[in-house]
Protein backbone atom coordinates (compact mmCIF):
# COMPACT_ATOMS: atom_id res chain seq x y z
CA UNK A 1 0.00 0.00 0.00
CA UNK A 2 1.27 3.34 -1.15
CA UNK A 3 1.70 6.50 1.28
CA UNK A 4 -0.52 8.49 0.10
CA UNK A 5 -4.03 7.28 -0.92
CA UNK A 6 -4.96 7.44 -4.65
CA UNK A 7 -7.17 10.94 -5.20
CA UNK A 8 -10.93 10.16 -6.41
CA UNK A 9 -11.33 12.08 -9.11
CA UNK A 10 -14.37 13.51 -8.60
CA UNK A 11 -13.42 14.87 -5.42
CA UNK A 12 -10.45 17.24 -6.73
CA UNK A 13 -10.21 20.60 -6.58
CA UNK A 14 -10.64 22.67 -9.85
CA UNK A 15 -7.18 23.03 -10.44
CA UNK A 16 -6.40 19.71 -9.32
CA UNK A 17 -8.66 18.47 -11.59
CA UNK A 18 -7.96 20.35 -14.83
CA UNK A 19 -4.05 18.85 -14.12
CA UNK A 20 -5.56 15.35 -13.70
CA UNK A 21 -7.32 15.14 -17.03
CA UNK A 22 -4.40 16.80 -18.37
CA UNK A 23 -1.96 14.18 -17.35
CA UNK A 24 -4.78 11.43 -17.93
CA UNK A 25 -4.80 12.81 -21.88
CA UNK A 26 -1.28 12.96 -21.93
CA UNK A 27 -0.29 9.78 -20.42
CA UNK A 28 -2.92 7.45 -21.08
CA UNK A 29 -3.87 7.50 -17.23
CA UNK A 30 -2.57 9.63 -13.79
CA UNK A 31 0.15 6.69 -12.20
CA UNK A 32 3.57 6.56 -11.08
CA UNK A 33 4.12 10.32 -8.98
CA UNK A 34 1.13 11.80 -10.19
CA UNK A 35 -1.05 11.04 -7.63
CA UNK A 36 1.10 12.32 -5.30
CA UNK A 37 2.07 15.29 -6.95
CA UNK A 38 -1.08 16.38 -7.47
CA UNK A 39 -1.43 16.73 -3.45
CA UNK A 40 0.33 19.72 -4.45
CA UNK A 41 -1.27 21.04 -7.70
CA UNK A 42 1.48 23.95 -8.35
CA UNK A 43 3.80 21.88 -7.61
CA UNK A 44 2.70 18.75 -10.09
CA UNK A 45 1.86 21.39 -12.75
CA UNK A 46 5.47 22.50 -12.86
CA UNK A 47 7.12 19.17 -12.24
CA UNK A 48 4.83 17.83 -15.06
CA UNK A 49 5.61 20.39 -17.54
CA UNK A 50 9.18 20.19 -16.87
CA UNK A 51 9.15 15.96 -17.25
CA UNK A 52 7.31 16.56 -20.81
CA UNK A 53 9.52 18.60 -22.42
CA UNK A 54 12.99 16.53 -21.28
CA UNK A 55 10.91 13.15 -21.66
CA UNK A 56 8.76 13.82 -24.94
CA UNK A 57 9.48 17.12 -26.63
CA UNK A 58 13.16 17.26 -26.50
CA UNK A 59 14.43 15.87 -29.65
CA UNK A 60 17.32 13.35 -27.71
CA UNK A 61 17.31 10.10 -28.81
CA UNK A 62 14.53 7.91 -26.62
CA UNK A 63 16.54 5.34 -26.91
CA UNK A 64 19.25 7.13 -25.40
CA UNK A 65 17.22 8.56 -22.78
CA UNK A 66 15.85 5.38 -21.88
CA UNK A 67 19.17 3.61 -21.63
CA UNK A 68 19.44 6.37 -18.46
CA UNK A 69 16.28 6.22 -17.00
CA UNK A 70 17.29 2.72 -16.23
CA UNK A 71 20.54 3.40 -14.68
CA UNK A 72 18.52 5.69 -12.68
CA UNK A 73 15.89 3.33 -11.85
CA UNK A 74 18.22 0.52 -11.28
CA UNK A 75 20.52 3.50 -8.74
CA UNK A 76 17.88 3.76 -6.42
CA UNK A 77 16.19 0.77 -6.68
CA UNK A 78 12.64 2.71 -8.14
CA UNK A 79 11.05 -0.58 -8.67
CA UNK A 80 8.18 1.31 -10.37
CA UNK A 81 10.07 3.06 -12.85
CA UNK A 82 12.01 0.07 -13.51
CA UNK A 83 9.23 -1.98 -14.25
CA UNK A 84 7.46 1.07 -16.08
CA UNK A 85 10.34 1.81 -18.20
CA UNK A 86 11.78 -1.75 -19.51
CA UNK A 87 8.80 -1.79 -21.93
CA UNK A 88 9.99 1.44 -22.92
CA UNK A 89 13.34 0.58 -23.41
CA UNK A 90 12.83 -2.19 -25.41
CA UNK A 91 10.37 -0.44 -28.00
CA UNK A 92 12.98 2.39 -28.35
CA UNK A 93 15.48 -0.05 -29.37
CA UNK A 94 17.55 -0.82 -26.08
CA UNK A 95 18.76 -4.43 -26.53
CA UNK A 96 17.98 -7.00 -23.90
CA UNK A 97 21.31 -7.53 -23.12
CA UNK A 98 21.83 -3.95 -21.53
CA UNK A 99 18.65 -4.21 -19.70
CA UNK A 100 19.64 -7.29 -18.22
CA UNK A 101 23.21 -5.61 -17.60
CA UNK A 102 22.19 -2.70 -16.09
CA UNK A 103 19.62 -4.58 -13.90
CA UNK A 104 22.47 -6.66 -12.38
CA UNK A 105 24.62 -3.27 -11.91
CA UNK A 106 27.06 -4.60 -14.47
CA UNK A 107 28.23 -2.10 -17.08
CA UNK A 108 26.98 -3.39 -20.63
CA UNK A 109 28.40 -4.31 -23.94
CA UNK A 110 27.08 -1.84 -25.71
CA UNK A 111 26.01 -1.86 -29.61
CA UNK A 112 26.92 1.55 -30.24
CA UNK A 113 29.47 4.36 -29.35
CA UNK A 114 26.64 6.68 -28.37
CA UNK A 115 24.83 4.41 -26.00
CA UNK A 116 28.11 3.87 -24.37
CA UNK A 117 28.49 7.91 -24.01
CA UNK A 118 25.23 8.38 -22.42
CA UNK A 119 25.95 4.97 -19.88
CA UNK A 120 29.01 6.61 -18.98
CA UNK A 121 28.26 10.16 -18.80
CA UNK A 122 25.00 9.13 -16.42
CA UNK A 123 26.75 6.65 -14.47
CA UNK A 124 29.36 9.33 -13.36
CA UNK A 125 26.74 11.79 -13.46
CA UNK A 126 24.93 9.41 -10.42
CA UNK A 127 27.56 8.13 -8.17
CA UNK A 128 30.33 10.95 -8.34
CA UNK A 129 27.92 13.84 -8.52
CA UNK A 130 29.61 15.25 -11.56
CA UNK A 131 31.07 14.02 -14.53
CA UNK A 132 34.91 14.41 -16.16
CA UNK A 133 36.12 16.53 -18.92
CA UNK A 134 36.30 13.21 -21.14
CA UNK A 135 32.79 12.49 -20.65
CA UNK A 136 31.36 16.04 -21.11
CA UNK A 137 33.41 16.39 -24.60
CA UNK A 138 32.22 13.02 -25.19
CA UNK A 139 28.43 14.08 -24.93
CA UNK A 140 29.15 17.36 -26.13
CA UNK A 141 30.35 15.78 -29.56
CA UNK A 142 27.49 13.31 -29.46
CA UNK A 143 24.75 16.20 -28.57
CA UNK A 144 25.86 19.41 -28.78
CA UNK A 145 26.07 21.74 -25.98
CA UNK A 146 22.11 22.98 -25.65
CA UNK A 147 21.41 19.13 -25.88
CA UNK A 148 23.56 18.26 -23.53
CA UNK A 149 21.97 20.63 -21.22
CA UNK A 150 18.48 19.18 -21.48
CA UNK A 151 20.30 15.36 -21.13
CA UNK A 152 21.47 16.87 -17.59
CA UNK A 153 17.75 18.30 -16.90
CA UNK A 154 16.25 15.05 -17.77
CA UNK A 155 18.74 13.00 -15.63
CA UNK A 156 17.66 15.55 -12.72
CA UNK A 157 14.28 14.69 -13.49
CA UNK A 158 14.29 11.34 -13.47
CA UNK A 159 16.13 11.23 -10.30
CA UNK A 160 13.63 13.39 -8.78
CA UNK A 161 11.09 10.87 -10.13
CA UNK A 162 12.64 7.96 -8.69
CA UNK A 163 12.98 9.66 -5.11
CA UNK A 164 9.38 10.41 -5.37
CA UNK A 165 8.44 6.85 -6.56
CA UNK A 166 10.23 5.78 -3.48
CA UNK A 167 9.08 7.75 -0.89
CA UNK A 168 5.59 7.52 -1.52
CA UNK A 169 6.20 4.07 -2.06
CA UNK A 170 4.36 3.91 -4.92
CA UNK A 171 2.62 0.84 -5.37
CA UNK A 172 3.45 -1.56 -8.65
CA UNK A 173 0.58 -2.65 -11.19
CA UNK A 174 -1.59 -4.93 -9.29
CA UNK A 175 0.16 -8.90 -9.67
CA UNK A 176 3.14 -7.62 -10.32
CA UNK A 177 6.40 -8.44 -8.69
CA UNK A 178 9.26 -6.38 -8.18
CA UNK A 179 12.23 -7.17 -10.57
CA UNK A 180 15.52 -5.21 -9.39
CA UNK A 181 17.07 -7.39 -6.70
Amino acid sequence: MGRLPNLDPSQLSGYQKELYDRIAAQRGAVRGPFNAWLYSPHLCDRVEALGKYVRFDSDISMQLKEIAVLQIARHFTSQYMWQAHVRFALKHGVAQHVIDAIAGNREPAFDTPEEKTVYTYTKELLENHQVSDASWEALVALLDEPRVVEFTAFIGNFCMVALALNAFKVDLPEGEAPMLK
